[in-house]
């Protein structure tokens, strides 16, 4: 039954396409996409601020960036002043980044996202964000 359910959705979503792409640099042209979605993937990423800057470029006004990950915790969380020190650490080994609320919302307000929203369960967040209209 569930998947009489899932393909009758697709077949509803003619203008529905999932891509898999290098999240740095996406195929698609700027202001062309609806909707965005990352599932457990930003903490991944080598460089968080350089694929949300290429999700904002390719999302339409009015478009939607929703996403995944797991939340900072621990003594990087508790002290600012070590956030440079703990990106820098993450990149050089090859290691998760992960980011607190007020650094993904500040990730997203830097790259032109706006209405920066979360639910947080312990530490595990969804985030969403639109482009301006």
């Amino acid at each position: 039954m569930l998947g009489e359910s899932v393909l009758t959705t697709f077949s509803a979503c003619r203008n529905l396409a999932l891509v898999r792409a290098d999240i740095s640099r996406l195929p698609f042209a700027s202001s062309s996409i609806d909707a965005v979605h990352a599932g457990a993937a930003l903490h991944c990423w080598p460089s968080p601020s350089t694929a949300v800057a290429e999700i904002s470029r390719v999302l339409r006004p009015g478009g939607v960036f929703v996403a995944t990950t797991y939340l900072l915790d621990g003594p990087f969380a508790l002290f600012p002043l070590l956030r440079p020190l703990r990106q820098n650490i993450s990149q050089i080994s090859g290691s998760h980044i992960f980011l607190s609320e007020d650094e993904l919302e500040d990730l997203c307000r830097t790259c032109g996202l706006i209405g920066f929203k979360y639910v947080r369960n312990e530490r595990f967040v969804m985030i969403s964000a639109s482009r301006p209209r």
